[in-house]
């Protein structure tokens, strides 16, 4: 836990610059703060105290915080404005006025102090955000085959935001509530050691009881943040999907599973509220009870003239204060608990270790010069089942390779090798006779486009969504791109044309039109090897042929490997090698394969191709 909680102190950096001037905030509005208790003393001897003499003092006093040092300033102070003449009305101006100062230096130096804690929150919550995000960003392909997407956001969002308060409360634990306590305690002792020795025994019997409480809080808390996962998750596939849930008329399903997860959610924050609750509850019982002891013992020591009447109020007064920074600083520590608890599950995210790592001898790739072997290449996602068999094939430069086959054969996944989403279980892949394994991912995605079957597009403007890969290109090439993918008709129908916002995935498109999106991206990118994972799937007949043509030309001198079902698409392919099962059956280029009679010849004879 401490490990844990030192770390989280690590996103507070510098936090010097922010304890440094709290440590002062906070001493001085403690200072301030009790003096308001303390004047309660002159007041009450002036009001009330019978046969009250006023002694004029023109020395200034020695500085103690006691009954009779605080009479002796309060006479000085008099002395120096009014002179010797004594007047209760005046005196009690004069008492109401430094009382205001008092409590007006008091607000001022919390409301600094509590600035202070602010300015560090959301630094602190600003720099763990973006560390998580940059990390989960940073993150290769395979680490998200494992976790759910609601998860991790929940991380990001609700985790991050209690881990904030077992930060900022930090400082209130060290500084504000320990100086409010000592400063109560220090006027405390000053007016009755003997009453004082009560409280100083009495507060840790306190802290005990309420400690014992607290402490079995962090465990619930961290089941608490995974149910909020959970929700976040079911949240994010529920609205991701809706189309297919109201297609299904799934949405009763969906819902009863949402609410078992919010009531196993709202059963262990009432569970933890219960125990939470219970400890201020508790302490000011035990507060109350002692000032009922103390009502009895004090009363003791004034009737005993040990102490005045108007010192023993003002003890009550102070003693009945005290117990407010003791809860606070009890709820501060279940506080802390709980963003420990939070904290851990930030780290599994910051500590993950990527599979997919640059060498530290990797070089920058520059560009394809010759060509991109598939050497044996097996392959297995979770090392238990391969569904890559021993893959041999090269693309040249200024070739166009096709994979065809069978849906589950493993075309897809060779193209994600050569993005390197994935490396290799057996054999290798080259790229000018080096291992890819040998390149910076960067530089080797940098020289990339991929243009899935699964369609990305994002909540922002059609120029930003095409300019992703080249955010300096200018408005001519991104329109020039668009029209290549035969998207830039239906751009311009648009009020906006190319500054309209696509919305939550690009839903105010048809998926003919997100498709052709997401091939001008990758014209746009104009890279050295393009990949077409079953681009053209969702275009219907008319812009298939049009983006067709535009691809013809596209493709025509560059690098590209083209994965399709609908062979039409990949006749004039240089090669076309046909995967089953994760092994190549056949290949060589669309006549020779007809003429074999295999595999291909009846892939091609079932979609009637001519």
């Amino acid at each position: 836990m401490l490990k844990t909680y030192m770390r989280l102190l690590g996103f507070a950096k510098p936090i010097s610059r922010y304890a440094v001037p709290y440590f002062f905030f906070a001493a001085l509005h403690a200072v301030f703060n009790t003096f308001n208790y303390a004047m309660i003393i002159p007041i009450l001897n002036a009001m009330f105290s019978e046969g009250y003499s006023f002694q004029p003092i023109y020395e200034t006093p020695a500085f103690a915080f006691n009954e009779e040092a605080i009479s002796q300033w309060v006479s000085y102070i008099y002395t120096m404005i009014f002179g010797a003449e004594f007047s209760t009305t005046k005196i009690l101006s004069i008492l109401a006025v430094v009382l205001i100062a008092m409590n007006l230096l008091s607000n001022l130096f919390r409301y600094l102090g509590g600035y202070t804690v602010e300015n560090m929150r959301v630094r602190t919550v600003q720099r763990m955000r973006n560390e998580l995000f940059d990390s989960v960003i940073g993150k290769d392909v395979g680490y998200f085959a494992g976790q759910r997407k609601g998860d991790i956001i929940s991380r990001i969002t609700s985790d991050v935001m209690v881990v904030q308060f077992c930060i900022t409360n930090t400082l209130q634990v060290a500084f504000r509530e320990p100086f409010l306590i000592l400063g109560y305690l220090v006027l405390m002792l000053n007016i009755s050691w003997e009453l004082s020795l009560f409280a100083v025994f009495f507060l840790p019997f306190v802290g005990f009881i309420i400690g014992g409480i607290v402490k079995r809080l962090r465990h619930p808390a961290s089941r608490s943040q995974r149910r909020m996962g959970d929700l976040v998750s079911v949240l994010d596939e529920s609205l991701g999907g809706i189309k297919i849930v109201k297609t299904y008329t799934a949405a009763d399903y969906i819902k009863e599973k949402f609410h078992a997860l919010n009531e196993n959610l709202a059963q262990t924050l009432l569970w933890m509220a219960r125990r939470q609750q219970l400890a201020s509850p508790m302490s000011e019982f035990l507060g109350i009870t002692a000032v009922a002891v103390i009502l009895v013992f004090g009363g003791f020591l004034v009737m005993e003239g040990s102490m005045s009447a108007a010192g023993f109020i003002a003890f009550i007064a102070a003693f009945s204060q005290i117990t407010r920074p003791v809860r606070a600083f009890i709820d501060q520590f279940a506080n802390i608990n709980q963003g420990v608890a939070a904290g851990e599950r930030l780290f599994e995210v910051l500590d993950a270790k990527n599979d997919i790592n640059d060498k530290s001898h990797a070089i920058e790739f520059d560009g394809l010069k010759e060509k991109i072997e598939f050497c044996d290449v097996s392959f297995s996602y979770d090392d238990t089942r391969e569904v890559i068999h021993g893959v041999s094939f090269d693309v040249r430069k200024g070739e166009t390779v096709a994979l065809v086959g069978p849906s589950g054969g493993g075309k897809s996944t060779l193209s994600e090798l050569v993005a390197r989403f994935y490396d290799t279980s057996k054999g290798d892949i080259l790229i000018d006779g080096i291992s890819i394994r040998n390149y910076k991912q960067e530089s080797l995605r940098k020289r990339m486009s991929l243009v899935s079957q699964d369609t990305v597009l994002f909540n922002d403007t059609i120029r930003n969504n095409i300019a992703l890969g080249r955010t300096s290109a200018t408005d001519e090439e991104v329109v020039e791109a668009a029209k290549i993918a035969n998207a830039d008709t239906f751009i311009r129908e648009w009020d906006e044309g190319y500054d309209t916002n696509i919305g939550d995935r690009g839903g105010k498109l048809s998926g003919g039109q997100r498709q052709r999106l997401s091939i001008a991206r990758a014209v746009l990118k104009n890279p050295d090897l393009l990949i077409l994972d079953e681009a053209t799937s969702a275009l219907d007949t008319e812009s298939e042929k049009l983006v067709q043509d535009a691809l013809t030309k596209v493709l025509k001198g560059r690098t590209s490997i083209v994965i399709a079902h609908r062979l039409s698409t990949i006749m004039n392919a240089d090669k076309i090698v046909v995967i089953d099962d994760g092994r190549i059956v056949e290949q060589g280029r669309h006549e020779e394969l007809l003429a074999r009679g295999g595999v291909y010849a009846k892939l091609v004879e079932l979609q009637n191709v001519k």
